[in-house]
């Protein structure tokens, strides 16, 4: 049964990293509304070769209704391990020590993205909404790799005296990531990562253009409208991109600066975590100044979302081997 966990646990923490990447992919090809009901696609399980015009307002793209479906499919199994996933650390308890709340919190998560998914379509792609069901991912994966590391990565039992402090700082690590990928997806779901222009370090060839903050950072949802695009005027968007870009400064000096300390200091022994952690940041800077000077290129848009993905992974491993084993 241990071992029939592990793999189980093993297949649905890797289909979690694909579905946050079929999602970015689906997001970023505008294919977020190739399937314009929920959970089929235009009434079918799959995708038809044509469809009744008077039922359906938007014309049937049969491209971008398979990349939808694609990640629904993924989705939907996902949602089906994480179930048995549950069940087994249910009905086996006494075979494992960690308590089932992580697992019902993640069974309660991936519930709550399928309702996420509905609402993305039949509130016509609402920021809020589609961040949320990012945000849902990445919770997903979160729950799925520290249970992962509570089964597989042993915690350090003799770390130096000032351990305390290093713990802290990874948790701040933490959480300046987590804002800053809520950053990232309040930028995507306002189509304001090309808001500069092609300019980078500069913004339209200014170091602080014009930026409304006020509305790039409130929203109220109208009915009936379609957020497709955006609807923000650009002073707005460059306003989001501008404090995505401050964030992205911010956790890369930050995490990469607790990395280095960490390198530095071979008495916390957290194996590679540190050096993968910075390698990934570098990797993650990259990407962003990338998507700015080529145009948001598609496969480098998709690679940045992964990138915040690992990243996500590699700070929660360094929080992980930060508390000793008792």
């Amino acid at each position: 049964m241990q071992k029939t966990y592990s793999i189980l646990l093993s297949l649905t923490l890797g289909l979690a990293l694909v579905v946050i990447v079929l999602g970015a992919y689906t997001r970023l090809s505008d294919a977020g509304l190739g399937c314009p009901d929920w959970p089929g696609c235009y009434g079918h399980l799959g995708v038809p070769e044509q469809v009744d015009a008077d039922q359906f307002e938007r014309p049937l793209e049969h491209a971008k209704a398979w990349k939808e479906m694609i990640h629904r499919y993924a989705a939907g199994m996902l949602g089906v391990l994480i179930l048995a996933l549950f069940v087994l650390r249910l009905r086996f308890r006494r075979y494992f020590e960690a308590s089932i709340w992580i697992p019902t919190l993640l069974l309660a998560t991936v519930i709550f993205q399928a309702a996420l998914g509905m609402w993305t379509v039949t509130h016509l792609l609402s920021p809020p909404v589609v961040m949320a069901h990012l945000l849902g991912g990445f919770t997903t994966l979160a729950l799925l790799w520290w249970l992962w590391l509570q089964r597989h990565v042993p915690r350090f039992s003799t770390l130096y005296g000032s351990i305390g402090a290093v713990r802290g700082w990874a948790l701040v690590a933490l959480l300046l990531l987590v804002a800053q990928i809520i950053l990232g997806g309040w930028t995507s779901t306002h189509y304001a990562a090309v808001a500069c222009g092609v300019d980078f370090p500069l913004c339209q060839g200014q170091w602080w253009p014009a930026s409304d903050f006020r509305t790039a950072f409130s929203f109220e949802w109208q009915a009936g409208v379609n957020y497709e695009f955006g609807t923000l005027k650009n002073p707005a968007r460059t306003a989001i991109h501008l404090t995505h870009r401050l964030g992205a400064l911010l956790v890369f000096l930050y995490l990469g600066g607790l990395a280095w300390w960490l390198i530095r200091r071979r008495s916390v022994a957290c194996g590679i975590v540190p050096y993968a952690l910075l390698v990934l940041l570098l990797v993650q800077v990259s990407l962003g100044i990338s998507n700015v000077v080529f145009a948001l290129p598609l496969v480098v848009a998709t690679l940045h979302t992964l990138g915040a993905a690992l990243l996500l992974l590699a700070v929660l491993a360094l929080n992980h081997c930060l508390y000793p084993a008792h």
